[in-house]
């Protein structure tokens, strides 16, 4: 039996894949082969579908057997709901979702017709995880729930308030599942685990709705429509029914939250939001003050250094030329000043809760020693900022965000933790998961010696030049494992750090060193004296802004966020500065996901790469119009730098059907619109450094 999956169609106009469909029939007891159809260009994401009938004959199917096995089969293929998921590494890959009524209805009707071909060995009739049904018993009643992201599983699934819920206490707490809401204890038993008491008559029920939520293809929709959207629970968790009891029957009577979830901002089956005060919308005006300086100013102007306001700093922007820094980087090493950067640490049972509501990205999915690029997002999904997000452990991240913003940043997580601000328009009153976060300013005095900032060292001899400052055979390895965008705590030159494989530039052999400021001169110059025989150059803010332009790498205000907007048009997006494969909608819940998600489907624009055709002409600058060969305004310049070839490159956010690489585009330097503009061409989004 061959089967062409492609008649199914999604909202998005997503087709369903042979690869969905057979992971999906197998969750109902039906295993089949994916099958590549004629018109498949990739045979990893094949269309089609494969059932071998000698194998179902061996077993003693026959044609009405057979026939009913189709029908089944077709009822849950007819009722997956198909959509795409934006990848930072794949693009567009196909997902589905089925309805929890039908996918256990399936079951059984498998499980009979199985029984009904005859069986000639003894077999249990139910044996989770591998195969379980609705209408399984249990004697104790009794669910243990475990897994490293259980307690972010429990902030969606239960109404409950998870963050009031402490270590060997119980609360009562509603589970919401499509055979109706049902009442049950939770207690939480460590960090990784927790037990749920339920009723006896529906144990079948609600063990089967996690154990079907766990594996990711469960609409939450609990009225049987069908669910497009690509919302998930953080799994797999394990839904084990345990024997020994552990649960307190009574509530944690300290939360009366914890029983109607009526502040959570979200939760499956939450209800219209209650009659409530709502919450002010976040505002901040900024004030310009005394320029700052960082621990380096002196060393900078020794440098030869010229000295330049930005961002409330004055930090060098240049020192022997920025295209000779540029280079210097891209040849070898350049190290870079970033200390004036905002750097924080986020701590606590409740640090992954809080992150993944305050940032699009997945940060409960990293490993510790991993890290990943994120966005701020306000309800409406403006972007407040975009970070870098660092696990350091199960409970520790550090959090670095822009210099401009760190004031503002930090006054919006705390006030987002604090609840004195709204955090969702459907729920104004609503407030965050995980509010007991500890969030502290690293380059604070009283944080002490935990204080860090950041130095950068970018550029293909970095690693060598860290190796030449002395380390020990240990740290080595260590250091040498380190794959992009992972970190770890190391002692290079009698210096305790953080290493982490992450830049600003677009090299692929580059580190953010974190140091503490009182050793951050001292660190500087360990730098530059070890460097000096690789031709380690300091950099200013000149060449690291052409460095990342050239790299397609996003400046707030100018590829997204405030004042990125022109000609009367919205500030640009996240998915307009051309990141949206970093806000993962799979998540059921954070700040501006429902208003990213709604923005997405009217969505225009995006922020592409170019180069113009030729090397002598002029610069163009932020807000110059960007024009069509009919000479129509289709956008307009975000950035613009000499790149390592010394040809003109640039960020510019133009209409859709102008972004595809080798198109060619106009721009008027300057915004003259008198003198011819000058050509360019739309290249790959990201440079192949």
């Amino acid at each position: 039996v061959n089967v062409d999956c492609t008649s199914i169609v999604g909202e998005d106009g997503t087709k369903l894949s042979g690869d969905q469909a057979s992971r999906i029939l197998d969750l109902v007891g039906v295993v089949v082969n994916r099958n590549t159809i004629p018109g498949d260009k990739n045979s990893m994401d094949p269309s089609g579908i494969r059932l071998g009938t000698p194998w179902i004959s061996q077993r003693g199917f026959d044609e009405k057997k057979t026939r009913q096995l189709a029908d089944i089969m077709a009822d849950v293929l007819l009722a997956c709901a198909p959509h795409s998921v934006d990848t930072v590494r794949k693009g567009k890959q196909r997902r589905a979702k089925l309805d929890f009524n039908v996918l256990n209805t399936a079951r059984l009707k498998i499980r009979k017709l199985a029984e009904s071909a005859g069986i000639d060995f003894k077999y249990e009739k139910s044996r989770y995880p591998h195969f379980y049904y609705i209408d399984d018993r249990s004697k104790s009643s009794v669910f243990e729930l475990n897994g490293a992201r259980v307690r972010q599983v429990l902030d969606y699934a239960a109404s409950c308030d998870m963050s009031a819920l402490e270590k060997g206490k119980s609360a009562v707490t509603t589970i919401a599942t499509p055979k109706g809401i049902i009442k049950c204890t939770l207690t939480h038993v460590n960090a990784n685990t927790y037990q749920l008491k339920v009723p006896p008559a529906k144990v079948g029920v609600v063990g089967t709705w996690l154990r079907d939520l766990s594996d990711g293809y469960t609409s939450f929709n609990l009225n049987g429509e069908k669910d497009f959207s690509a919302k998930r629970l953080p799994g797999p968790f394990v839904v084990r029914d345990v024997k020994r009891k552990n649960v307190r029957v009574e509530a944690n009577s300290r939360s009366p939250l914890q029983s109607t979830g009526v502040e959570k901002p979200f939760y499956i089956g939450i209800s219209s939001p209650v009659e409530k005060e709502a919450l002010p919308s976040f505002e901040w005006n900024e004030s310009e003050g005394e320029l700052k300086k960082t621990a380096l100013n002196q060393v900078h102007r020794d440098l030869g250094g010229r000295m330049v306001p930005f961002a409330g700093w004055e930090m060098p922007v240049q020192y022997t030329g920025i295209f000779e820094e540029h280079l210097a980087t891209r040849n070898a090493a350049g190290l870079f000043d970033v200390s004036h950067m905002g750097v924080y640490d986020v701590r606590g049972a409740d640090a992954a809760s809080f992150l993944d509501a305050v940032c699009g990205n997945d940060c409960g999915g990293l490993q510790p020693g991993e890290s990943l690029y994120t966005h701020f997002l306000t309800p409406d999904a403006d972007v407040i900022d975009d970070t870098l997000v660092y696990r350091r452990g199960w409970d520790d991240y550090l959090v670095v965000v822009n210099a401009s913003n760190d004031d503002k940043d930090r006054t919006w997580l705390e006030s987002v933790r604090d609840g004195i601000v709204r955090i969702d328009n459907a729920r104004p009153s609503a407030r965050t998961y995980g509010y007991n976060a500890v969030i502290r300013n690293l380059r604070d005095p009283k944080s002490g010696n935990d204080m860090r900032v950041d130095i950068a060292l970018q550029g293909p001899k970095s690693r060598d030049v860290l190796f030449a400052m002395g380390v020990d055979d240990e740290t080595r390895k260590r250091v040498m494992a380190l794959k992009r965008t992972e970190l770890c705590d190391a002692v290079i030159g009698n210096f305790d750090l953080i290493v982490s494989r992450t830049g600003y530039t677009g090299e692929k052999m580059a580190f953010e060193l974190f140091v503490h400021p009182d050793r951050a001169v001292d660190f500087w110059n360990a730098v530059m004296k070890a460097g000096e025989p690789f031709g380690v150059k300091a950099i200013g803010l000149g060449a690291r802004d052409s460095l990342r332009t050239e790299a397609g790498l996003p400046l707030y205000g100018h590829e997204m966020g405030l004042g990125s907007g022109k000609f009367d048009g919205r500030d640009l997006g996240v998915a307009e500065g051309g990141f949206g494969s970093y806000v993962k909608t799979y998540k059921p819940w954070f700040i501006g996901r429902d208003a990213y998600v709604a923005r997405e489907k009217e969505r225009k624009g995006v922020v592409i790469r170019y180069t113009f055709d030729e090397q002598r002409t002029r610069m163009a600058h932020n807000g110059d119009p960007v024009m069509n060969a009919d000479g129509e305004r289709i956008g307009f310049v975000t950035s613009c730098a000499i790149d390592g070839q010394r040809f003109i490159t640039g960020q510019a956010y133009v209409d859709l059907k102008y972004a595809k690489e080798g198109t060619p585009i106009g721009i008027h330097q300057g915004g003259n619109m008198d003198r011819p503009a000058g050509m360019a061409k739309v290249v790959s989004r990201f440079a192949k450094l």
